[in-house]
C-alpha cells in the first residue's frame, strides 16, 4: 500500500531525508565521457520520495574535483514508509564499453530500410536486432536511453537544444532475451544466470523501470533532464 502525505508535510519530510548516493564514476574509468574541465568524478544522487506523474526518484548530478574531497559522509540507512529498492545496495562499478545502435529512436524510413536485414539476422542466427545489437540494457554512461516505452527526449530549457543521454539507472541489467548477448560471460551458469547478476544495486523502480538522466553540453552550466518509464 503507498501512503501519501500532503505537500506541507512532503516538504518537512524531504528536507530532513538525505539524498541516496546512486552512481559515482572516475573519469579514468569513463572514456569518452565529457566532464567539465577541472572535475575527475561524476556523482549521481537521488530524492527518495515520488515525483513527477509517474512517481519515480527525483536524481541530481554532481562533477567533481576527487582531490577537493574531505571527509565521506556515512551511506544513509532507508528512511520508514519509503520505498526500500530504492535505496542501491552496495556494490561496484565495473566499466566495460560496448558498441551499442538506437532501436526505438530510430527513424521510420530507416527502420524500413534495414527490416529486411533485420529479419535475414532473425532468420540466420536467431538474434533480434532491437533485443541482442541495439542499445545496450541496464545500468550505463552514454549511449542511447533503452526505452521501455516510446523515447522522450527532453529539450534544454535554457537554450532549446535537445539534450544528450548521460545515464541510464535500470532496474535490470538484462532481461529474458537481451542476457543473450548482453550478459558478461563470466556471470553466466548452466541455468542462465543468477539473480545477482541481473539486479546487483537490488533496484526497483516501478514495474521493472529505469530513470533516464539527460544533460545539456551547450550550456556552460550543464542543466540536466529526466524521464522514468517502466513497462
Amino acid at each position: 500500500m503507498e501512503e501519501h502525505f500532503d505537500p506541507d508535510t512532503v516538504s518537512e519530510l524531504q528536507a530532513a531525508v538525505p539524498m541516496v548516493p546512486i552512481v559515482q564514476v572516475h573519469q579514468a574509468d569513463a572514456p569518452g565521457v565529457p566532464f567539465p574541465e577541472g572535475t575527475d568524478l561524476l556523482q549521481v544522487l537521488w530524492c527518495p520520495y515520488a515525483h513527477g506523474e509517474y512517481c519515480y526518484p527525483l536524481p541530481q548530478v554532481h562533477w567533481r574535483d576527487s582531490g577537493a574531497i574531505k571527509d565521506i559522509l556515512p551511506t544513509p540507512e532507508p528512511v520508514e514508509a519509503l520505498p526500500k529498492d530504492w535505496y542501491p545496495d552496495p556494490c561496484v562499478v565495473h566499466p566495460e564499453q560496448v558498441t551499442e545502435y538506437p532501436s526505438r529512436d530510430l527513424s521510420r524510413d530507416t527502420h524500413d530500410a534495414l527490416h529486411a536485414r533485420f529479419e535475414e539476422l532473425k532468420a540466420t542466427t536467431g538474434l533480434y536486432y532491437s533485443y541482442h545489437l541495439a542499445e545496450a540494457p541496464g545500468i550505463k554512461l552514454g549511449g542511447y536511453p533503452g526505452w521501455t516505452q516510446e523515447p522522450c527526449w527532453p529539450d534544454c530549457e535554457a537554450c532549446g537544444d535537445r539534450m544528450e543521454h548521460l545515464l541510464t539507472v535500470a532496474s535490470e541489467e538484462f532481461d529474458g532475451e537481451s542476457w543473450r548477448t548482453w550478459l558478461p560471460v563470466e556471470d553466466r551458469t548452466d541455468s542462465g544466470w543468477t539473480e545477482a547478476a541481473d539486479n546487483p544495486a537490488g533496484l526497483c523502480l516501478g514495474d521493472v523501470g529505469g530513470v533516464y538522466i539527460f544533460e545539456c553540453r551547450t550550456c556552460l552550466d550543464r542543466p540536466i533532464g529526466h524521464w522514468f518509464d517502466c513497462s
